[in-house]
Protein backbone atom coordinates (compact mmCIF):
# COMPACT_ATOMS: atom_id res chain seq x y z
CA UNK A 1 0.00 0.00 0.00
CA UNK A 2 1.02 3.84 -0.62
CA UNK A 3 0.82 5.94 2.24
CA UNK A 4 -2.42 7.33 0.98
CA UNK A 5 -4.43 3.68 0.17
CA UNK A 6 -2.46 2.90 3.75
CA UNK A 7 -4.61 5.93 5.86
CA UNK A 8 -7.98 5.39 3.69
CA UNK A 9 -7.95 1.55 4.60
CA UNK A 10 -7.40 2.56 8.18
CA UNK A 11 -10.32 4.70 8.05
CA UNK A 12 -12.08 2.29 6.35
CA UNK A 13 -11.75 -0.88 8.73
CA UNK A 14 -10.21 -2.73 5.42
CA UNK A 15 -7.34 -4.04 7.11
CA UNK A 16 -3.28 -1.63 7.26
CA UNK A 17 0.21 -2.83 6.95
CA UNK A 18 1.63 -0.04 9.21
CA UNK A 19 0.29 2.34 11.71
CA UNK A 20 0.88 5.67 10.92
CA UNK A 21 2.42 8.29 13.56
CA UNK A 22 0.83 11.53 14.66
CA UNK A 23 2.24 14.10 16.95
CA UNK A 24 1.31 17.35 18.24
CA UNK A 25 4.17 18.65 20.29
CA UNK A 26 4.83 21.96 22.24
CA UNK A 27 7.97 23.66 21.50
CA UNK A 28 10.02 22.83 24.36
CA UNK A 29 8.78 18.36 23.35
CA UNK A 30 9.53 19.80 19.52
CA UNK A 31 13.67 20.88 20.99
CA UNK A 32 13.69 17.81 22.85
CA UNK A 33 12.58 15.60 19.83
CA UNK A 34 15.17 17.04 17.50
CA UNK A 35 17.87 16.52 19.46
CA UNK A 36 16.94 13.41 20.08
CA UNK A 37 16.92 12.53 16.47
CA UNK A 38 20.06 13.99 15.79
CA UNK A 39 22.02 11.41 17.76
CA UNK A 40 19.17 8.51 17.12
CA UNK A 41 17.82 6.49 14.40
CA UNK A 42 14.32 7.12 14.28
CA UNK A 43 12.47 6.84 11.39
CA UNK A 44 8.64 8.26 11.52
CA UNK A 45 6.58 7.07 8.30
CA UNK A 46 5.43 8.97 5.96
CA UNK A 47 2.46 11.26 7.12
CA UNK A 48 -0.57 12.82 5.61
CA UNK A 49 -0.53 16.30 3.71
CA UNK A 50 -2.22 19.18 5.07
CA UNK A 51 -3.83 21.28 2.33
CA UNK A 52 -3.66 25.12 3.41
CA UNK A 53 -6.81 26.98 3.99
CA UNK A 54 -8.50 29.32 1.68
CA UNK A 55 -7.43 33.00 1.90
CA UNK A 56 -9.71 35.52 3.39
CA UNK A 57 -10.69 39.09 3.83
CA UNK A 58 -10.71 39.78 7.24
CA UNK A 59 -10.49 43.45 9.76
CA UNK A 60 -7.58 44.04 10.51
CA UNK A 61 -6.22 43.64 14.48
CA UNK A 62 -6.29 47.66 14.87
CA UNK A 63 -10.12 48.12 13.69
CA UNK A 64 -11.14 44.89 15.50
CA UNK A 65 -9.82 46.76 18.28
CA UNK A 66 -11.08 50.23 18.11
CA UNK A 67 -14.50 48.76 17.44
CA UNK A 68 -14.71 45.93 19.61
CA UNK A 69 -12.35 46.51 22.34
CA UNK A 70 -11.94 50.57 22.53
CA UNK A 71 -12.68 49.91 26.38
CA UNK A 72 -10.44 47.24 27.42
CA UNK A 73 -6.71 47.57 28.22
CA UNK A 74 -4.43 43.90 27.13
CA UNK A 75 -1.63 42.70 28.19
CA UNK A 76 1.55 42.44 26.07
CA UNK A 77 1.63 40.02 23.43
CA UNK A 78 -1.87 39.99 22.89
CA UNK A 79 -2.96 38.79 19.32
CA UNK A 80 -6.78 38.93 17.56
CA UNK A 81 -7.32 36.83 15.21
CA UNK A 82 -9.94 37.14 11.60
CA UNK A 83 -12.69 36.23 13.75
CA UNK A 84 -12.06 38.90 16.05
CA UNK A 85 -11.08 37.05 18.86
CA UNK A 86 -8.39 38.54 21.43
CA UNK A 87 -6.28 35.76 22.57
CA UNK A 88 -4.62 37.37 25.54
CA UNK A 89 -1.60 35.66 27.36
CA UNK A 90 -1.21 34.23 30.64
CA UNK A 91 2.07 33.72 32.88
CA UNK A 92 5.07 31.60 31.64
CA UNK A 93 2.52 28.78 33.38
CA UNK A 94 0.30 28.88 30.94
CA UNK A 95 2.39 28.07 28.00
CA UNK A 96 0.35 28.49 24.87
CA UNK A 97 -3.25 28.67 26.88
CA UNK A 98 -4.51 32.56 26.34
CA UNK A 99 -7.53 34.07 27.78
CA UNK A 100 -9.80 35.07 24.92
CA UNK A 101 -11.94 38.18 24.92
CA UNK A 102 -15.23 37.66 22.62
CA UNK A 103 -16.39 40.78 20.46
CA UNK A 104 -20.16 39.82 20.55
CA UNK A 105 -20.30 39.71 24.13
CA UNK A 106 -22.33 42.60 25.07
CA UNK A 107 -24.02 42.22 21.49
CA UNK A 108 -28.27 42.17 22.36
CA UNK A 109 -29.75 41.74 18.79
CA UNK A 110 -30.16 39.73 15.63
CA UNK A 111 -29.16 43.17 13.98
CA UNK A 112 -25.77 43.65 15.41
CA UNK A 113 -24.91 39.53 14.61
CA UNK A 114 -26.10 40.23 11.28
CA UNK A 115 -23.49 43.14 10.83
CA UNK A 116 -20.67 41.99 12.08
CA UNK A 117 -17.73 41.67 10.14
CA UNK A 118 -17.53 38.25 9.65
CA UNK A 119 -13.55 36.76 7.45
CA UNK A 120 -14.46 36.39 3.98
CA UNK A 121 -13.44 33.19 2.81
CA UNK A 122 -12.06 33.61 -0.93
CA UNK A 123 -13.06 30.71 -3.70
CA UNK A 124 -10.08 31.30 -5.74
CA UNK A 125 -7.86 29.86 -3.53
CA UNK A 126 -9.09 26.56 -4.49
CA UNK A 127 -6.76 26.47 -7.11
CA UNK A 128 -4.16 26.72 -5.16
CA UNK A 129 -5.66 23.97 -2.74
CA UNK A 130 -5.75 21.69 -6.08
CA UNK A 131 -2.01 22.17 -6.58
CA UNK A 132 -0.93 21.20 -2.91
CA UNK A 133 -3.52 18.32 -3.20
CA UNK A 134 -2.04 16.87 -6.70
CA UNK A 135 1.50 17.13 -5.33
CA UNK A 136 0.64 15.14 -1.98
CA UNK A 137 -1.11 12.55 -4.06
CA UNK A 138 1.63 12.19 -6.28
CA UNK A 139 4.13 11.78 -3.18
CA UNK A 140 1.31 8.70 -2.63
CA UNK A 141 0.19 10.98 0.71
CA UNK A 142 -3.29 11.25 1.75
CA UNK A 143 -4.12 15.50 1.93
CA UNK A 144 -6.47 16.21 5.11
CA UNK A 145 -8.09 19.48 4.96
CA UNK A 146 -8.18 21.16 8.41
CA UNK A 147 -10.94 23.11 10.15
CA UNK A 148 -12.10 22.29 13.45
CA UNK A 149 -13.69 24.81 15.40
CA UNK A 150 -16.57 24.38 13.14
CA UNK A 151 -19.12 25.83 14.17
CA UNK A 152 -19.73 25.88 17.73
CA UNK A 153 -16.41 26.90 19.57
CA UNK A 154 -16.51 29.54 16.26
CA UNK A 155 -19.15 31.21 17.49
CA UNK A 156 -19.21 30.75 21.12
CA UNK A 157 -15.22 32.13 20.90
CA UNK A 158 -17.14 35.49 19.31
CA UNK A 159 -20.48 35.99 21.38
CA UNK A 160 -19.01 34.06 24.91
CA UNK A 161 -19.68 30.49 25.97
CA UNK A 162 -22.06 31.21 28.86
CA UNK A 163 -24.04 34.54 26.49
CA UNK A 164 -24.30 32.20 23.51
CA UNK A 165 -25.45 28.91 25.26
CA UNK A 166 -28.07 30.84 27.36
CA UNK A 167 -29.20 32.10 23.76
CA UNK A 168 -29.75 28.80 22.65
CA UNK A 169 -31.59 27.73 25.98
CA UNK A 170 -33.87 30.50 25.61
CA UNK A 171 -34.50 29.99 21.96
CA UNK A 172 -32.93 33.72 21.18
CA UNK A 173 -32.90 34.49 17.47
CA UNK A 174 -29.74 35.78 17.99
CA UNK A 175 -28.15 31.99 18.54
CA UNK A 176 -29.79 31.10 15.17
CA UNK A 177 -28.20 34.16 13.62
CA UNK A 178 -24.68 33.27 14.49
CA UNK A 179 -24.94 29.67 14.16
CA UNK A 180 -25.82 29.89 10.59
CA UNK A 181 -23.23 32.61 9.55
CA UNK A 182 -21.01 30.55 11.06
CA UNK A 183 -22.18 27.59 9.38
CA UNK A 184 -22.55 29.00 6.13
CA UNK A 185 -18.44 29.61 6.14
CA UNK A 186 -18.02 26.34 7.39
CA UNK A 187 -20.25 24.50 3.91
CA UNK A 188 -17.56 26.89 2.35
CA UNK A 189 -14.28 25.86 3.33
CA UNK A 190 -15.23 22.08 3.61
CA UNK A 191 -16.67 22.10 -0.05
CA UNK A 192 -13.66 23.91 -0.95
CA UNK A 193 -11.47 20.77 0.61
CA UNK A 194 -13.75 18.37 -0.89
CA UNK A 195 -13.77 20.35 -4.42
CA UNK A 196 -9.63 20.58 -4.05
CA UNK A 197 -9.38 16.60 -4.00
CA UNK A 198 -8.73 16.30 0.14
CA UNK A 199 -8.59 12.33 0.71
CA UNK A 200 -10.53 13.57 4.44
CA UNK A 201 -11.43 16.85 6.43
CA UNK A 202 -11.00 17.45 9.90
CA UNK A 203 -14.28 18.70 11.53
CA UNK A 204 -14.78 19.52 15.26
CA UNK A 205 -16.09 21.48 18.59
CA UNK A 206 -15.38 20.90 21.86
CA UNK A 207 -18.60 19.46 23.55
CA UNK A 208 -17.51 17.14 26.08
CA UNK A 209 -16.08 18.03 29.59
CA UNK A 210 -14.02 15.69 31.88
CA UNK A 211 -17.09 13.75 33.10
CA UNK A 212 -19.85 14.68 30.72
CA UNK A 213 -21.30 16.43 27.84
CA UNK A 214 -21.19 19.97 27.99
CA UNK A 215 -25.08 20.47 26.77
CA UNK A 216 -28.16 18.36 26.97
CA UNK A 217 -28.55 16.17 24.09
CA UNK A 218 -31.78 17.65 23.09
CA UNK A 219 -30.01 21.39 23.20
CA UNK A 220 -27.06 19.45 21.07
CA UNK A 221 -30.20 18.05 18.70
CA UNK A 222 -31.92 20.85 18.16
CA UNK A 223 -29.07 23.68 17.53
CA UNK A 224 -25.69 22.17 16.56
CA UNK A 225 -26.66 18.02 15.08
CA UNK A 226 -28.23 19.93 12.03
CA UNK A 227 -25.50 22.32 11.32
CA UNK A 228 -22.75 19.96 10.93
CA UNK A 229 -25.20 17.84 9.16
CA UNK A 230 -25.38 20.67 6.64
CA UNK A 231 -21.39 21.42 6.71
CA UNK A 232 -21.01 17.16 5.80
CA UNK A 233 -23.25 16.91 3.32
CA UNK A 234 -22.23 19.73 1.31
CA UNK A 235 -18.72 18.38 1.58
CA UNK A 236 -19.84 14.69 1.17
CA UNK A 237 -22.15 15.89 -2.39
CA UNK A 238 -18.98 17.27 -3.96
CA UNK A 239 -17.02 13.47 -2.89
CA UNK A 240 -18.69 10.89 -1.34
CA UNK A 241 -15.78 9.43 -0.39
CA UNK A 242 -14.49 12.13 1.75
CA UNK A 243 -13.17 10.77 5.19
CA UNK A 244 -15.14 12.69 8.07
CA UNK A 245 -12.43 13.66 11.17
CA UNK A 246 -14.09 15.09 13.84
CA UNK A 247 -12.71 16.17 17.26
CA UNK A 248 -14.03 17.25 20.46
CA UNK A 249 -11.94 16.90 24.04
CA UNK A 250 -14.00 15.37 27.26
CA UNK A 251 -16.35 12.43 27.55
CA UNK A 252 -19.16 12.86 24.60
CA UNK A 253 -20.66 9.40 24.73
CA UNK A 254 -23.62 10.12 24.92
CA UNK A 255 -23.32 12.20 21.89
CA UNK A 256 -21.84 9.65 19.71
CA UNK A 257 -25.10 8.90 17.91
CA UNK A 258 -25.56 12.19 16.97
CA UNK A 259 -22.29 12.77 15.16
CA UNK A 260 -22.86 9.17 13.47
CA UNK A 261 -26.17 10.38 12.45
CA UNK A 262 -24.36 13.76 11.12
CA UNK A 263 -21.93 11.77 8.71
CA UNK A 264 -18.44 11.86 10.98
CA UNK A 265 -16.07 8.58 9.95
CA UNK A 266 -13.73 9.48 12.45
CA UNK A 267 -13.75 10.64 16.13
CA UNK A 268 -10.95 12.23 17.86
CA UNK A 269 -9.46 11.85 20.72
CA UNK A 270 -11.18 9.45 22.79
CA UNK A 271 -9.47 10.74 26.01
CA UNK A 272 -9.26 7.63 28.19
CA UNK A 273 -9.12 9.82 31.03
CA UNK A 274 -12.91 10.43 30.13
CA UNK A 275 -13.89 7.33 27.94
CA UNK A 276 -13.22 3.95 27.80
CA UNK A 277 -11.59 2.90 24.46
CA UNK A 278 -12.85 -0.82 24.33
CA UNK A 279 -16.33 -0.09 25.90
CA UNK A 280 -16.46 2.78 23.06
CA UNK A 281 -15.10 0.62 20.06
CA UNK A 282 -17.59 -2.16 21.13
CA UNK A 283 -20.70 -0.28 20.90
CA UNK A 284 -19.93 2.42 18.05
CA UNK A 285 -16.86 0.34 16.25
CA UNK A 286 -18.41 -1.34 13.55
CA UNK A 287 -20.01 2.44 12.30
CA UNK A 288 -17.29 4.92 13.43
CA UNK A 289 -13.35 4.60 13.62
CA UNK A 290 -11.25 6.58 15.99
CA UNK A 291 -8.11 8.78 16.14
CA UNK A 292 -6.13 8.79 19.40
CA UNK A 293 -6.74 6.97 22.72
CA UNK A 294 -3.42 7.17 24.34
CA UNK A 295 -3.61 9.96 27.17
CA UNK A 296 -1.91 12.93 27.59
CA UNK A 297 -3.17 13.38 31.31
CA UNK A 298 -2.20 10.09 32.34
CA UNK A 299 0.55 7.57 30.21
CA UNK A 300 2.18 9.88 27.95
CA UNK A 301 3.34 12.61 30.89
CA UNK A 302 3.41 10.19 34.12
CA UNK A 303 3.48 6.74 32.63
CA UNK A 304 7.01 4.90 31.75
CA UNK A 305 8.35 3.79 28.35
CA UNK A 306 7.21 0.61 28.75
CA UNK A 307 3.49 1.73 29.83
CA UNK A 308 3.33 3.46 26.60
CA UNK A 309 4.15 0.77 24.77
CA UNK A 310 1.56 -1.32 26.66
CA UNK A 311 -0.92 0.81 25.80
CA UNK A 312 -0.59 1.40 22.27
CA UNK A 313 -0.74 -2.46 21.78
CA UNK A 314 -3.53 -2.85 23.42
CA UNK A 315 -5.31 0.02 21.99
CA UNK A 316 -4.66 -1.01 18.59
CA UNK A 317 -5.55 -5.33 19.43
CA UNK A 318 -8.63 -3.73 20.39
CA UNK A 319 -9.30 -2.00 17.10
CA UNK A 320 -7.92 -5.98 15.24
CA UNK A 321 -6.47 -6.12 12.07
CA UNK A 322 -9.12 -4.50 9.89
CA UNK A 323 -7.99 -0.93 11.18
CA UNK A 324 -10.55 1.77 13.12
CA UNK A 325 -8.11 3.20 14.83
CA UNK A 326 -5.18 5.67 13.91
CA UNK A 327 -3.33 5.25 17.54
CA UNK A 328 -1.70 8.67 19.04
CA UNK A 329 -1.94 10.36 21.92
CA UNK A 330 -5.07 12.98 22.70
CA UNK A 331 -3.58 16.23 22.43
CA UNK A 332 -0.77 18.84 22.28
CA UNK A 333 2.39 16.96 24.21
CA UNK A 334 2.98 19.07 27.05
CA UNK A 335 6.44 20.23 28.73
CA UNK A 336 5.68 17.27 31.51
CA UNK A 337 6.21 14.40 28.72
CA UNK A 338 9.28 12.95 28.89
CA UNK A 339 10.93 12.28 25.37
CA UNK A 340 11.49 8.65 26.26
CA UNK A 341 7.51 8.27 26.22
CA UNK A 342 7.81 10.21 22.60
CA UNK A 343 9.93 7.78 21.44
CA UNK A 344 8.30 4.79 23.38
CA UNK A 345 4.96 5.68 21.34
CA UNK A 346 6.92 6.03 17.49
CA UNK A 347 8.60 2.37 17.77
CA UNK A 348 5.40 0.83 19.44
CA UNK A 349 3.30 1.53 16.00
CA UNK A 350 6.20 0.26 13.92
CA UNK A 351 6.80 -2.82 16.44
CA UNK A 352 3.53 -3.39 16.46
CA UNK A 353 2.57 -3.64 12.72
CA UNK A 354 5.85 -5.68 12.36
CA UNK A 355 5.38 -8.22 15.12
CA UNK A 356 1.61 -8.98 14.33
Amino acid sequence: MTPRENYVSIARRTGYEYMPVSLNMSPSIRKKYEAYTASHDLELPVGEGTLSDLPADCLSPEEFRKRFYASKDFRPGTAIDGWGVAHEPGSEFAYHMTYMHHPMEDFDSVEEILAYPMPVFREEGLARQKEEAERFHAEGRPVIGQMQCTIWETAWYMRGMENLMCDMMADDPMAAALLDRVTDLAVKRAVSYAKAGADGVFLGDDIGMQHTIMMSDSLYRDWLQPRLKKVIDAAKAVNPDLIVFYHSCGHVTELIPRLIEAGIDVLNPVQPECMDFREIHDRFGDRLSFHGTIGTQSVMPFGTPEEVRKKVFENLSIAGPRGGLFVCPTHMLEPEVPIENVVAYIRACKDYTENR
